[in-house]
């Protein structure tokens, strides 16, 4: 009967492959976006623009604190009611970059703030002005705090993506729903599943690993 159930589910081996590739479509764009908004929330928080501070962190808050599956059943079954009309594949990359760019704001800000004052005063006594401080001076030395859990954030956000199939997102965890209707065998469908998002993953957390390293040893010379 296994014999019959895995020969059923390499069969399907394509349509997960086309969940897969929803999935990176989904997760690529939404890190993409997410990584330029957060770096620019990020450079606000850490500045002395006090209102705009206050605005960010109060709707960092608010999504941090709150399930990603609320806030994407939201955006698609919530904001129709008043006129805005999602289709899934544009709610879930909104959703999905709007959590990345809460989280990397974060990561961001607290990297900035870790540059030592003294460098900033030596920039602002080199004449250099805001941006020219900024991007000379305190984000090459704040990227080396940054790297390693932006990266890291990227593999959570990647599984994170896997809500996206709560709303009709074709993606590869919807592929398993779909399938073990057809198999039986959760452990089977589900354990493909999760070897799917390990494959996409794994680059990525070796990555991280490998930066962690890297920075470590030059921090210490």
């Amino acid at each position: 009967m296994w014999g019959i159930y895995l020969e059923q589910l390499l069969q399907s081996l394509p349509f997960f492959l086309k969940g897969l590739w929803m999935t990176v479509a989904v997760s690529g764009l939404s890190l993409l976006l997410g990584t330029a908004v957060g770096f620019l929330w990020g450079i606000v928080r850490a500045s002395r623009r006090r209102i705009l501070k206050a605005l960010i962190g109060a709707w960092v808050d608010v999504i941090r604190g709150t399930p990603f599956l609320v806030q994407i059943f939201i955006l698609f079954f919530i904001l129709p009611e008043f006129g805005v009309h999602l289709e899934a594949f544009p709610a879930a990359v909104i959703a999905l970059s709007n959590l990345a760019a809460c989280f990397i704001c974060e990561i961001v800000s607290s990297g900035i703030e870790s540059v030592p004052h003294g460098q900033r005063e030596a920039a602002v006594s080199s004449g250099l002005n805001g941006y020219q401080q900024l991007r000379h001076v305190i984000l090459p030395q704040a990227l080396r705090v940054i790297l390693p859990p932006l990266v890291g954030q990227y593999v959570l956000l990647i599984k994170d993506s896997s809500v996206v199939s709560a709303i009709g997102v074709m993606d590869v965890t919807r592929a398993g729903w779909l399938t073990v209707q057809r198999i039986p065998q959760g452990i089977l469908v589900f354990g493909l599943v999760g070897l799917l998002y390990f494959a996409i993953c794994y680059p990525l957390i070796q990555i991280s690993g490998a930066l962690e390293k890297r920075l470590g040893r030059s921090s210490r010379r």
